[in-house]
Parts: structure tokens; C-alpha cells; sequence
């Protein structure tokens, strides 16, 4: 599982809802622009309408054979089929979700720092989402921005220590930040801002997969 941004892009789209474009209408759009990764991210909402939601966008990742993930939702994992669950600093414990979902599902943690990043990769996770990179406000209650020294630090640390688990890069993160964030070491980046702020979300999405793939 771990190798999923070999087989699946270095590009994760993560939703969110705006006054344009529906939690599903942008992930479609990211879809049809060449993502093939998908995180459900519906802070503060019910589980019954992350269920909802969640059964249709694991539809069209069939459609598109694409990677569609939770945020949080551990309990719907299974019932929806999903790829995996992704995991912040508040939610369950990474130990726990393997525990409860076994080694074929795969598992995200979220990490600010490098001691965070150490202690989710002994605990068996799947891959790092690192951040924030800058300010977002598709976020609330941000941790400290990291900038890209301290991606440098995070990837430093992680070879220090003999740790090899896929970095993810997300926050604020634009087009344009791309080859500076890859040259830190990271090995993928995660987006929804950067593609549902965007004049053509379909376009933005192709630019961002054709330099990842362009890219060493």
C-alpha cells in the first residue's frame, strides 16, 4: 500500500465544498482533469451524509479507477468500500485503525512535525500528509505553517532514522510550488483550493498532474 503514489500519481484532491461547486461536483472535476486519488474530507458533518456522499464518490472513483479515501470516518471505511482512511493529530490513533481494519487498507496520518511523522510510520502508516505548507483557509484550527525548510527537515529526519513512507505535501499549495516542494524530498502533493479556486478546475488539475509527471 504504500507505493500508492507510484500507481496512483503523486497528486491527492482533497474536497471541500464552495459557493461554486459541490463536495462531489469538484471531486468530479479533479477526476476529469487526471487525478486519480481522492480524500472525502466533510469536516463537522454527520456520518449519515459522509455515508451519502461517501457511496456515490465511491462510484465515480469506479468510474475514473481511482484511489477514494476517508478522512476520519474509520466506521465507514468497510461499508463503503473505501481504499482507506486518512487520520489527523485529534482523530483515532493509527495503531487503532490497523488494529480495526487490517494491513490491506490503507492508512494516512497527518504530521507538522518530524517527531509526528517518526511516530506514524513505527505505528504502520501508509503515508504522511505533511503541513500546512502555508496559510489555507479551506482549514480550520491550522497548525504552524512548515515552508519548505520544513519539509527538508521532515524528509531529513525520516532518512535519518531509516524511515521510508511516502510524503505528501498539503496547504495552500499552488501550481507554481510544485518543483520547489518536490526538490525538499516530498514525494507527492495534495490539493483542493489550488483546483477548486481556479477559473477551469479541470485545466488547473491537468497543469498540476502534467508537472508531477514531468517531474524527477
Amino acid at each position: 500500500m504504500a507505493e500508492i503514489i507510484k500507481y496512483r500519481g503523486r497528486l491527492q484532491f482533497i474536497t471541500h465544498q464552495t459557493e461554486r461547486y459541490s463536495t462531489l461536483e469538484g471531486a468530479e472535476m479533479a477526476l476529469e482533469g487526471g487525478c486519480r486519488w481522492v480524500q472525502l474530507r466533510m469536516k463537522g458533518a454527520e456520518a449519515d451524509e459522509v455515508r451519502k456522499v461517501g457511496k456515490e464518490l465511491r462510484t465515480m472513483c469506479d468510474r475514473y479507477d481511482a484511489t477514494f479515501i476517508i478522512d476520519d470516518h474509520v466506521a465507514l471505511v468497510k461499508e463503503l468500500k473505501a481504499d482507506g482512511v486518512h487520520l489527523g493529530l485529534k482523530d483515532m490513533p493509527i495503531a487503532e485503525a490497523r488494529h480495526q481494519l487490517g494491513e490491506e487498507c490503507l492508512i494516512g496520518g497527518t504530521a507538522n512535525t518530524a517527531q509526528q511523522a517518526i511516530s506514524h510510520c513505527r505505528h504502520s502508516a501508509d503515508y504522511l500528509g505533511c503541513g500546512p505548507f502555508r496559510f489555507t483557509n479551506t482549514k480550520q484550527n491550522l497548525a504552524p505553517t512548515l515552508g519548505l525548510n520544513g519539509y527538508e527537515q521532515i524528509v531529513e529526519e525520516l532518512d535519518k532514522e531509516l524511515l521510508r513512507i511516502p510524503v505528501v505535501a498539503i496547504g495552500g499549495i499552488v501550481a507554481d510550488d510544485i518543483v520547489d516542494l518536490l526538490a525538499t524530498g516530498v514525494n507527492g502533493i495534495a490539493i483542493s483550493g489550488g483546483i477548486l479556486q481556479a477559473d477551469d478546475p479541470i485545466s488547473a488539475t491537468q497543469e498540476i498532474v502534467r508537472i508531477l509527471n514531468n517531474a524527477n
